[in-house]
């Protein structure tokens, strides 16, 4: 939800470390998920094709920020690198075996 009352509120008070900035890319990418979340529900619950249609788009713009943000926290972060790739071959190991067995 936009805070509107304070334009100085997402200014920050000094430079963020590499570890900050890591950490503030994580809140970024949740937001962009927040606010895909928000327009597919508006989406949903009109039966405006216009509405629909432009809340779509804005919602899969939202979905390449996401993928832009996650590919600049797997620069600066390479331990986030690391375990979302251990995270993407333990599925892709699940569907191979059709996820019959458990993940480990």
């Amino acid at each position: 939800m936009a805070l509107l009352g304070n334009p100085y509120l997402a200014n920050m008070p000094k430079q963020l470390s590499a570890d900050e900035l890591a950490q503030a890319l994580r809140v970024d990418i949740a937001g962009e998920y927040e606010a895909i979340i928000g327009y597919e529900a508006h989406a949903l619950a009109t039966t405006d094709e216009r509405a629909k249609k432009i809340l779509c788009h804005i919602a899969d713009e939202e979905r390449q920020h996401v993928g832009e943000l996650q590919q600049l926290l797997s620069i600066l972060s390479p331990k986030d690198a690391e375990f979302t790739e251990k995270g993407k071959q333990a599925v892709q190991q699940q569907q191979s075996q059709n996820f019959q067995s458990p993940m480990q």
